[in-house]
């Protein structure tokens, strides 16, 4: 399956849009749970992890599912494939554990501290608020590093639906990585 040149940039916009905004939702998790733990009023903690829940509730899954669903698209309809590049093959596992990870620790630790500060008691865990956050934002510049500089080369795969194919750029690669190094 080829995607044609103006529905695959329809979803790269898409795929870049969702995971700037992953990104961007992350930075103010983080923001919101330094502010949280900080020592402060009872007010400012209670209306931290309520913002979390806000953004953990209604925000990130359906940008993190975006970003995944546009992300395997992408990998499925172009060149880089899905399983031919090991930084496509990379980003698509530390994706989806990410989003895992969001459904089944982040979350449920939000509640928690949610739960906890409106029964009028303290924040429990200073990790279930910043340990999320700060576990995806590496996550998420870690992927981002790798999209921009594409490192590791093809997988086995990549490598032999490469020279079955017999692609006429190949050779030419190739000769250039000789002369460079004579």
């Amino acid at each position: 399956m080829k995607l044609t040149r103006p529905v695959r940039r329809a979803f790269l916009v898409v795929h870049v849009a969702a995971s700037a905004s992953w990104l961007g939702l992350t930075l103010g998790l983080l923001a919101l749970g330094i502010a949280a733990t900080t020592p402060g009023s009872a007010a400012t903690v209670e209306a931290s992890v309520r913002a979390m829940k806000l953004f953990a509730d209604w925000l990130l899954l359906p940008v993190a599912a975006l970003t995944l669903l546009s992300g395997l698209a992408l990998s499925l309809g172009t060149p880089w494939g899905l399983a031919r590049h090991r930084w496509v093959y990379t980003k698509f596992w530390l994706t989806l554990a990410t989003t895992t990870a969001t459904v089944f620790a982040l979350r449920p630790g939000v509640n928690a501290a949610v739960a906890a500060v409106a029964a009028g008691g303290a924040l429990p865990d200073a990790g279930d608020v910043l340990f999320g956050p700060v576990v995806s934002l590496s996550a998420y510049l870690f992927m981002t590093v790798v999209s921009i500089l594409k490192p590791w080369g093809p997988t086995r795969r990549g490598r032999r639906l490469r020279a079955a194919a017999g692609r006429p750029g190949d050779a030419a690669a190739g000769a250039r990585r000789v002369r460079e190094t004579t």
